[in-house]
């Protein structure tokens, strides 16, 4: 076998590992965010702010993983 021919294999490890690092982040993110606003309720405005972007920022770094997967699979630039 050669690396081509083990490029599919790749592309599901980027996606699939890189869907499961972005839903444990976004659960972890979300579980301490509602700690803390059980914790202190009048801080829940201004972290919801920032936990808005910080989901927005691990979605967009799975997003882009995805999209140069799926780039390797239809148009391979390894290939001669």
């Amino acid at each position: 076998m050669n690396g081509i021919d083990l490029l599919p294999l790749a592309v599901g490890h980027m996606i699939g590992l890189g869907a499961v690092g972005s839903c444990l982040g976004v659960g972890l993110l979300a579980g301490r965010f509602v700690e803390a606003s059980a914790r202190q309720p009048e801080m829940m405005e201004p972290l919801q702010t920032k936990v808005f972007l910080l989901v927005g920022v691990l979605d967009g770094a799975f997003i882009i993983a995805t999209g140069i997967g799926l780039w390797f699979a239809t148009a391979n630039p390894f290939r001669g």
